[in-house]
């Protein structure tokens, strides 16, 4: 079993729970034991997808680390907890409530490279700790503000107290602090009632399967129907066909000279089987990934 589950990750587990979920399933299919890891946190409150790499694809799990994401959110307008969403406590209220026109007018504020200071409850560490677990202990949580860059931001619904948006982000964006930041630019505050991912790196909703289709699946021994090859998560990469000689040469972790290709990564393979990611530089190829099959 090597390649990627796209779960449908429901409200209330976390990363780790659905790595879990996705061992269980193999163990009750009798499948060989395999290296399981996910593509990227989400937190316990947001739903969506939560790719889930085995196998080999565990070698390309941080690339989805570092992978863009869409992400479907709500903003609730006139509270603002200090968890950024609705598990935390009121901290600040105000009776200010935006027209869709005015949160439509602040988003082009958002878009682009921005700065934004991660939430207090967040996993970043502070001083060796995650920061959540300094902020449950009561402690002072200050994080350094950081450069992201926000692809594309829409308004896709609103009312008289909330507004629907989607965010096209990169890697490091925390929505919620986006929801805090584009409230008080409206001169109110705010803070988070939905998050859903809708997409993470190449991988959708159209991939993606819920935990119990995840359970049958695995029961019936039928988990490979939903597994996608390990190549899915390069799909923005080019493919580099290997001779024999070649892919031998690349498995010894020894560089290929003579490769007419425009420099950057490549997938190296033999045929239908992944060998390498590549860096081709000037011609030469050397591996940044091997995989074993």
């Amino acid at each position: 079993m090597h390649g990627w589950l796209i779960l449908d990750k429901p409200l209330g587990l976390g990363s780790t729970q659905a790595v879990s979920a996705v061992k269980r399933a193999l163990r009750a299919g009798g499948y060989p034991k395999a290296k399981v890891g996910h593509g990227g946190t989400l937190d316990p409150l947001a739903s969506g997808v939560l790719p889930i790499a085995l196998g080999e694809a565990t070698k390309l799990a941080g690339r989805m680390l570092d992978s863009d994401k869409l992400y479907d959110f709500t903003v609730a307008f006139g509270a603002q907890t200090d968890t950024l969403d609705g598990e935390g406590e009121v901290i600040a209220t105000s009776e200010i409530r935006p027209t869709p026109a005015q949160v439509e007018s602040v988003l082009p504020r958002f878009t682009g490279p921005i700065r934004q200071v991660p939430p207090a409850y967040s996993a970043l560490k502070v001083d060796g700790q995650r920061a959540y677990d300094l902020a449950r202990a009561g402690a002072e949580v200050t994080l350094a503000s950081r450069d992201v860059t926000i692809h594309a931001l829409t308004i896709a619904a609103a009312d008289a107290d909330t507004a629907t948006l989607t965010a096209h982000v990169s890697k490091g964006t925390y929505i919620r602090s986006l929801a805090r930041d584009i409230a008080l630019a409206l001169g109110t505050v705010g803070h988070v009632t939905m998050l859903r991912r809708v997409k993470a790196g190449p991988f959708g909703l159209s991939h993606a399967i819920s935990l119990d289709k995840l359970a049958e699946a695995g029961m019936a021994r039928e988990l490979e129907h939903h597994l996608l090859p390990l190549r899915a998560g390069l799909d923005d990469i080019p493919a580099l066909p290997l001779t024999p000689d070649q892919a031998g040469a690349l498995r010894q972790g020894r560089v290929l000279a003579g490769i007419a290709r425009d420099d950057g990564l490549h997938f190296a393979t033999l045929g239908a089987t992944p060998v390498a990611l590549v860096d081709v530089q000037h011609g030469e190829a050397r591996v940044v990934r091997g995989f074993n099959l």
